[in-house]
């Protein structure tokens, strides 16, 4: 798995691969998009369930007589077993396949678009969705300037990772000083970060299909792990730019 991380060597300038038109890169890309879309679709079919239907809502969320939004144990275990999987990832998965990416892939999906359902207890439907729909024309924007700029942009994410660290530190902080202004100032560096991310992981993806030669097994590895990079960007590109905009219940 570590051969698609961020941050990742890379062999062949990206002024050198005419990406406009090659075959097989288009065909690569839009397998990554299919499964970014069919895991948006996942996600929000589970946060619908999760947040709407009672039954299960209210085993993973509470409300509070003074409308404050919070999670239940199981709500708590669901909302950060995602970071779990992915770190046990990293190190338990060396070997990694096309198959065993996939199931890395569907699982954090799931766990995130659980969690989602905090969501439709907090904002409106209409602020939910008008949000989504800005951060689908802003991804799709984004990443297609990552796909066709001639510009490498490797030094520019090593800067984003960087900032990405700082705004974990940053919010972790926030969550005992619960400080608004400082909620602010994360979603709108959260916003610059992951605008920048969706490009550079872009660009990162379209290089790696050079690097993999036609190996079909990297190249299914790839999908998935590539796919699973864009989708974080989405989430929390759209999340932070609904506590920006979100009209609150």
């Amino acid at each position: 798995m570590s051969d698609f991380n961020r941050g990742a060597a890379r062999t062949i300038p990206v002024d050198r691969a005419d990406m406009s038109v090659d075959v097989g890169l288009r065909s690569f890309m839009l397998g990554v998009y299919n499964k970014v879309a069919l895991g948006l679709l996942l996600s929000a079919a589970l946060a619908f369930l999760t947040g709407s239907f009672p039954p299960v809502r209210d085993l993973m969320f509470s409300v509070s007589p003074t409308g404050r939004v919070g999670y239940t144990l199981l709500g708590m275990v669901v909302a950060f077993s995602p970071l779990g999987v992915m770190l046990i990832g990293m190190f338990a998965m060396k070997n990694v396949t096309p198959r065993s990416s996939g199931i890395f892939y569907w699982t954090i999906v799931s766990l995130i678009g659980a969690g989602l359902g905090v969501l439709a207890l907090r904002y409106t439907g209409t602020s939910i969705f008008s949000t989504f729909l800005i951060t689908s024309a802003a991804f799709g924007g984004l990443s297609l300037v990552g796909y066709t700029t001639k510009k490498d942009l490797t030094g520019f994410g090593s800067f984003l990772i960087v900032g990405l660290i700082g705004l974990v530190i940053a919010s972790l902080v926030n969550m005992f000083l619960q400080s608004p202004a400082m909620a602010f100032i994360v979603s709108v560096v959260g916003v610059l970060i992951f605008a920048g991310l969706i490009a550079y992981d872009t660009q990162r993806l379209k290089m790696s299909y050079y690097e993999m030669g036609g190996n079909e097994a990297a190249m299914g590895v790839a999908t998935n792990m590539g796919a699973l990079n864009l989708y974080l960007d989405f989430i929390n590109l759209f999340q932070f730019l609904l506590s920006i905009f979100g009209d609150r219940r």
